[in-house]
C-alpha cells in the first residue's frame, strides 16, 4: 500500500473531509497557508480556535485558527495570554486545567489591577504616535536658500 502511496492519498482525503470539503479546505489553505486536522481543545473570549495533533512533530502540534471576523488581518497578538502559555508548549493544562491560574474556591486568580488583553495595534492608525515639543535643532533643506552663490 505505501509503495503506490496509498497512504498518503488516503491521509490527504481524510485531512480535506476533516476540514468540510473541498472548497473550504481550499478557503483554510488559502488563509493559512497549511492545512491540517486536529482535535478542538477549546476556544478564547476572541473566537479563536485552538487545535492540537500529536501525529505531527513538536513544535508543529498546536496550533490556532483565528477568528474569521479579522479575515487576513491576523496576528499573534491576539492570542490570549491564557492561551499563549499552551500554545507555546509552556505548560501542558489547558487554560481551564491549570491550578496555577484558579484558587482552592475554583474562582479564577484575577487582581482589580490587571487590565484585559489588548491586541498590538503599532503600525495601524489606532498607534501611538507622540509629538515634540522641542524645536527641532535640523532643518530639512527645501531647495531654496537664503543667499545664492551662484549669481
Amino acid at each position: 500500500m505505501s509503495f503506490l502511496a496509498l497512504d498518503k492519498w488516503a491521509r490527504c482525503f481524510k485531512i480535506i473531509s476533516h476540514n468540510g470539503g473541498i472548497i473550504k479546505s481550499a478557503y483554510k489553505f488559502w488563509r493559512f497557508d497549511t492545512l491540517k486536522e486536529g482535535r478542538l481543545v477549546g476556544t478564547d473570549k476572541n473566537g479563536n480556535k485552538y487545535y492540537e495533533n500529536t501525529y505531527y512533530m513538536l513544535g508543529r502540534s498546536r496550533w490556532v485558527e483565528y477568528n474569521h471576523c479579522v479575515r487576513w488581518d491576523y496576528n499573534a497578538s491576539q492570542v490570549t495570554p491564557e492561551w499563549y502559555g499552551w500554545l507555546h508548549y509552556k505548560t501542558d493544562c489547558l487554560p481551564h486545567e491549570d491550578p496555577a491560574k484558579y484558587r482552592i474556591s475554583c474562582c479564577p486568580f484575577t487582581h482589580r489591577w490587571l487590565l484585559p488583553a489588548e491586541e498590538n495595534v503599532t503600525g495601524t492608525i489606532l498607534a501611538f504616535y507622540p509629538y515634540s515639543t522641542v524645536r527641532a535643532s535640523i532643518q530639512a533643506w527645501d531647495g531654496r536658500s537664503v543667499r545664492s552663490r551662484c549669481k
